[in-house]
C-alpha cells in the first residue's frame, strides 16, 4: 500500500494535553530500575521504559536499551519507531548476547544536542560515539528500514567494528528513499506530517490499525501495532515543538540518497551478512533483497517471508532470533 493513499485519510486532529510518563531512567539509576523490571523475561512497555539508559555524548543524551552480557548485538530500528521495535528479538537473544538498542536522533527518547544534525551520516557518527562511550569495540548489527541504511554506512566506514550483519527490509543504493516516502518528506518540509499522520493515529488506535493506517502500510497482523506500541512509538515524536521539528528533519534528511557510491565498500566487506525479506512489503520491493545479496562480499543469501511487510521483525521476532543465532554460530 502506497503512503500517498493516506494523505486524504488522516485529518488535522491533534494529541491534546501534555505527554507524561515517558521521562527515562538515567544510567545512574539503571541498576535499581533493572532489578524492578527484571533483567530477563517479557520486555513489555513498562519494562522498556524502566530499563532505559542514557549515554551522554557530543550528539546529546542517547537513549538505549541494554540487556544481557557478552559480545554485543546492536539493534537499529526503523522510521518512525524506536528501540521498542526489537523487544521480542531482545527477549530471545539476550541470553546469548549483550543486546543494545539505541533510539536514533530525532526519533524515540534520545535527547538531541542543540544544533545537532540528524541526517543518516550523523546517525552513524552518533552510533560510533555511543559504542566508544560504552567501550564496545565491535558488534553484530541487526537492522530494519532506515536502520538498515545506517547499518550499510556503518559497514562502509567502520568494517573492522562489525562482526556480522543481519538486514531486513531496508533502503538500498538503488532505492533510497523509496517512492512511498515522497509524501512524508513533502509534508515534513512543511512541518505538517506529524499532525496529519502520526497525531491522528495516536489519538485513534483503530485508525492506526486500519487498512488505511499504519497497519495497512507496515504490518501483516491486523492486531498491530498494539496499543502499547502506539503509546511507546508516537508520544516522544509529538511531545514538544522541538521534538516535532527533529522528527520532520529526520524525514527530510532521507530525501538525499546517502548510499550512492557505497557498492565498492560493501563488496569489500568480509563480515557474514544475511538478508531476510518480507515479500508483502509495498515500500521496499523484493528486488531490493536481491540487490543486497549481490552487493555484499560475504552474503549468506536471502530468506523470503511470504506476505510479511516492512516491520515484520516486530511481528516475527522468532525469525530474527533464529537467523541471528545461525549467523553468529557460522561467523
Amino acid at each position: 500500500m502506497n503512503r500517498r493513499k493516506f494523505m486524504g485519510v488522516v485529518g488535522g486532529s491533534l494529541v491534546a494535553g501534555a505527554v507524561s510518563g515517558w521521562a527515562a531512567v538515567d544510567a545512574a539509576t539503571h541498576a535499581a530500575a533493572t532489578t524492578a523490571a527484571g533483567a530477563s523475561g517479557t520486555l513489555d512497555a513498562a519494562a522498556f521504559h524502566a530499563a532505559r539508559r542514557f549515554a551522554r555524548t557530543a550528539f546529546g543524551r542517547i537513549a538505549y536499551l541494554d540487556r544481557g552480557d557478552g559480545d554485543v548485538a546492536l539493534f537499529l530500528h526503523g522510521f518512525p519507531l524506536n528501540g521498542f521495535q526489537w523487544r521480542g528479538a531482545i527477549e530471545r537473544l539476550s541470553p546469548y548476547r549483550r543486546c543494545i538498542a539505541p533510539d536514533f536522533m530525532g526519533l524515540g527518547y534520545t535527547e538531541v544536542a542543540d544544533g545537532q544534525g540528524v541526517a543518516p551520516e550523523d546517525q552513524v557518527a552518533m552510533l560510533v560515539a555511543l559504542l566508544d562511550q560504552l567501550s564496545i569495540a565491535s558488534v553484530d548489527i541487526i537492522a530494519n528500514d532506515s536502520g538498515g541504511q545506517a547499518a550499510q554506512i556503518f559497514v562502509a566506514r567502520h568494517p573492522e567494528r562489525v562482526r556480522t550483519l543481519l538486514l531486513s527490509n531496508c533502503d538500498t543504493e538503488i532505492n533510497s528513499p523509496p517512492a512511498a516516502m515522497a509524501p512524508v518528506i513533502a509534508l515534513s518540509k512543511q512541518g505538517k506530517w506529524l499532525d496529519q499522520w502520526i497525531a491522528p493515529w495516536h489519538a485513534d488506535h483503530a485508525l492506526a490499525r486500519s487498512p488505511e493506517g499504519f497497519w495497512g502500510m507496515c504490518y501483516l497482523d491486523p492486531a498491530n501495532p498494539t496499543d502499547e506500541a502506539i503509546d511507546t512509538y508516537f508520544p516522544p515524536l509529538l511531545a514538544t515543538p522541538r521534538r516535532k521539528a527533529l522528527a520532520h528533519a529526520y524525514a527530510v534528511a532521507l530525501e538525499r540518497n546517502p548510499l550512492v557510491g557505497i557498492a565498492p565498500a560493501l563488496k569489500r566487506s568480509t563480515m557474514p551478512t544475511r538478508i531476510v525479506w518480507g515479500m508483502g512489503d509495498t515500500i521496499f520491493a523484493p528486488g531490493d533483497a536481491e540487490h543486497l545479496d549481490r552487493a555484499f562480499g560475504n552474503s549468506r543469501g536471502v530468506r523470503r517471508l511470504e506476505g510479511s511487510k516492512l516491520f515484520w521483525p516486530e511481528e516475527r521476532p522468532d525469525v530474527i532470533a533464529e537467523e541471528a543465532r545461525r549467523l553468529w554460530e557460522a561467523g
